[in-house]
């Protein structure tokens, strides 16, 4: 809503405009009158709109043609005044003033106008059989008031119609010579009708109107008037109520009943709580509020925020078959002004046999945009709704802004979710077969991808010690000479070569000794293609013998050449490796055979999961059971027991150690 509201009175000599002033100011009909009244503001507090209003008298007298022209085009309502007694100044609305008015404004935005009929204490007759044609002839004339400067008769309510006309214009909402809302009101309508809609059965039904009504007016619907707004739609409207719930149309009517009985600032006040302007387009405030990030940080979706989208997609899978099919997304997306999900999407998150966007794909590529274009984020969450819905000051409530890297490095510890690793190679080394893979298609499946289809990032969730984590996989284009910082940020890189092809480790090798070498930054180099042949690279070391030389893992070979969705082991430890990339202890190789490799699985066996839970078992029953347990010899048998349990895990390695 406007923070302050312009007035001008204009109108022909002698009609009263300054008295109407005046009279409005001191309350009483002043006995002198000065050829104009200086403009005078009234405060919002005593306001019925609690808004500051101006009010700017004209004068033929004293001021210019260009000086009106310049009030013309500041004003934000205009009041023009005629005397009921005068047939001359009713004449000069439609002769001179209108059209003046008119050629002033903007034909897409014409200021709304107050016919305003003064000294009707002079005539016992109303001027109204003369007017109604003139309000029926020009859409912008907003409404017409029969008032008396010398009585004070409805002086007040000249300026509250004024400034209703501004705060809630009737010329956006409806038009009256169709006698129907306009097709932008009927668009945000729908919207707004589709939010609230929570189970998106094409009904509002009792608990889904009295949410609709505390949002907007803070106050719930008693029982007996729910049923009478039913009634009412129902006497009208054949499908206006459906299911003792009210359909699209019904709301759209009820709506075009408040409008036109006058009462359009209550269509106003529904469209403003849910981020309209005046034009009936979402604010910029309400579709990106303020959030601040520092650098070095990153932004991630909260618990509230997955959970909300998590209702959103429950809202729209239809068949319940954990997939948004393209008509299930299409009407999810209705809310929006545009698609915001292209093809490419399909290519970036995980989807069904079908193509079809899984739930786990959804949330996926939400977590993809809030990490890489916030703003972008909280311009989807505005239009779905999500500070109404979740009742939050806005959709920056959904965010949360992780800690400086620079933190997490120096505590050895992060509290992140989401993680990045870039993934650089030179051409048709593999690499977007290595993003592909990620999302479980092998190759036969990735040959099917359309050129202009295909997505540069992957992204899905992986396991990190029970912890689930996205990592956003993103394939660099192989520019060597021209990688920017965007390029080179992330949590992990790796650094793709196709082993059958001589001449391709030469450009990790010269990415890595270039951009990594001295960063802080976990490297891993991938074999891809491995199914083929591998041939001797001519690079002047190996990459074997280069990954040795840099401290760096041994090559991890790779193929989505399968019969079956490819192996994700290697993407769980480059999730690992972006946690904990302080850690030395990181084994990349898949052999089970050596030392990290062995204890990791020992420990993590069913055998010794279950050894460890019958012990501990065993141990907790038998002294909870006992009445000393607050006496030291409690603690002796824990720890006789601990040492126990320690000697059998390293017996049961010993063993599997010999026989391997």
């Amino acid at each position: 809503m406007r923070k302050d509201v312009r007035i001008l009175l204009v109108g022909e000599p002698k009609v009263g405009k300054t008295s109407l002033i005046m009279s409005l100011v001191s309350e009483e009909f002043p006995d002198e009158v000065p050829l104009r009244a200086e403009e005078i503001t009234i405060p919002a507090d005593v306001t019925p709109e609690r808004v500051p209003t101006h009010i700017v008298d004209y004068s033929e007298a004293e001021q210019s043609d260009e000086q009106l022209y310049q009030e013309i085009s500041k004003a934000n309502v205009i009041c023009i005044v005629y005397s009921v007694n005068n047939k001359k100044s009713i004449e000069k609305v439609t002769s001179h003033w209108i059209p003046l008015i008119n050629e002033r404004t903007d034909k897409d935005s014409r200021v709304p106008l107050i016919l305003v009929g003064n000294k009707s204490d002079l005539v016992e007759h109303s001027s109204m059989e003369t007017i109604l044609p003139i309000m029926n002839q020009y859409s912008e004339i907003e409404t017409c008031v029969e008032c008396s400067a010398k009585n004070l008769k409805n002086i007040s309510e000249l300026f509250y119609y004024a400034q209703k006309a501004v705060l809630h214009p009737t010329g956006p909402l409806y038009s009256p010579e169709e006698k129907e809302m306009k097709s932008s009101c009927v668009k945000a309508l729908t919207r707004i009708f589709k939010i609230s809609d929570l189970d998106n059965d094409g009904i509002l039904n009792d608990s889904e109107l009295n949410f609709f009504q505390r949002t907007c007016f803070n106050i719930p619907l008693a029982l007996q008037a729910l049923e009478d707004v039913k009634n009412v739609v129902r006497k009208n409207l054949l499908d206006g109520v459906k299911d003792n719930g009210l359909t699209l149309k019904g709301f759209l009517f009820l709506h075009t009943l408040f409008i036109q009985r006058g009462r359009h600032e209550t269509t106003w006040t529904v469209l403003r709580r849910f981020g309209y302007d005046d034009d009936l387009e979402l604010t910029q405030e309400y579709l990106f509020p303020l959030l601040k990030i520092p650098p070095d940080c990153t932004t991630e979706l909260n618990h509230n925020a997955y959970l909300f989208l998590q209702s959103v997609f429950d809202k729209h899978d239809k068949d319940r078959d954990c997939a948004l099919s393209p008509d299930e997304l299409k009407d999810l997306f209705k809310v929006f002004p545009y698609m915001p999900w292209g093809p490419d999407v399909n290519n970036t998150v995980c989807t069904n046999e079908q193509g079809w966007i899984t739930y786990q794909g959804y949330l996926s590529q939400w977590t993809l945009t809030t990490y890489l274009d916030v703003q972008r984020c909280l311009e989807y969450l505005g239009y779905l709704g999500y500070s109404i819905i979740q009742e939050q000051e806005s959709q920056a409530a959904a965010i949360t802004v992780t800690r400086s890297k620079r933190i997490d490095l120096q505590k050895k510890q992060t509290q992140r979710s989401v993680f990045r690793c870039n993934v650089l190679g030179a051409r048709d080394s593999g690499k977007s077969g290595f993003l592909q893979a990620f999302l479980g298609r092998n190759l036969a499946r990735q040959n099917r991808i359309r050129d202009e289809h295909k997505s540069y990032y992957a992204i899905s969730t992986t396991y990190v010690y029970g912890q689930e984590k996205y990592l956003l996989l993103h394939e660099v284009l192989p520019d060597f000479e021209f990688l920017s910082e965007a390029d080179l940020a992330c949590d992990v890189v790796c650094l793709v070569y196709d082993i059958s092809n001589p001449h391709s480790f030469e450009y990790c090798a010269k990415v890595y000794k270039k951009h990594f070498i001295d960063s802080k930054t976990p490297c891993v180099i991938i074999g891809a293609k491995s199914d083929l042949h591998e041939t001797r690279q001519y690079y002047s070391t190996s990459p074997l013998d280069f990954c040795r030389k840099h401290k760096l893992h041994p090559p991890q070979l790779f193929t989505c050449n399968t019969a079956d969705a490819p192996s994700k082991d290697i993407y769980t430890k480059l999730t690992t490796m972006a946690m904990y990339p302080h850690s030395k202890l990181r084994c990349m190789c898949t052999c089970n055979r050596c030392t990290f490799c062995i204890c990791h699985n020992l420990l993590n066996s069913e055998l010794v999961r279950s050894v460890k839970a019958k012990l501990y078992s065993a141990v907790l029953t038998r002294h909870m059971t006992q009445a000393d347990l607050k006496n030291s010899t409690f603690w002796l048998r824990a720890s006789v027991g601990a040492t126990v349990f320690a000697v059998l895990g390293f017996a049961m390695y010993k063993a599997l150690l010999k026989q391997r």
